[in-house]
């Protein structure tokens, strides 16, 4: 059995909206809306990869504040987890720095306007959940 590897998301929350990131690679997710994050390197705690990963790709210095319930499986062996997060006070507004070309923070009445990639719906849907929003 291969062993599974933990791709951490951010449910990165500000004044009750969630942030969105729009992929630009690979062609396959281009278009498509995501939480962002990223693979958990070895010896790595999954808290301190989405910290990373969100410093990476968006520029920001976050906290993460919980763990969303569950786990989502990608493409084997992948599989997601997901937290809530916050921007630390003074952090830089988060910026596409890498594999995303637009970011939108988005009010609960507004999360479905966006294409969310299939394996992130289970996850966003979740997430709505825990801040005591109504999903679809």
């Amino acid at each position: 059995m291969t062993e599974r590897i933990v791709v951490v998301g951010a449910a990165l929350l500000d004044g009750g909206r969630l942030l969105a990131a729009r992929r630009s690679a690979p062609p396959e997710l281009a278009g498509r809306w995501e939480l962002p994050g990223g693979k958990v390197e070895p010896g790595e705690r999954p808290e301190a990869a989405l910290v990373r990963e969100l410093r990476e790709e968006l520029g920001v210095d976050a906290e993460p504040v919980e763990r969303v319930p569950g786990e989502w499986p990608l493409r084997p062996p992948y599989v997601l987890q997901v937290w809530t997060a916050s921007l630390r006070p003074g952090s830089a507004a988060p910026a596409p720095l890498e594999d995303h070309d637009e970011l939108r923070w988005l009010t609960p009445d507004r999360i479905w306007d966006v294409p969310w990639l299939d394996q992130d719906v289970p996850a966003v849907r979740e997430v709505l959940t825990r801040l005591g929003t109504r999903t679809r």
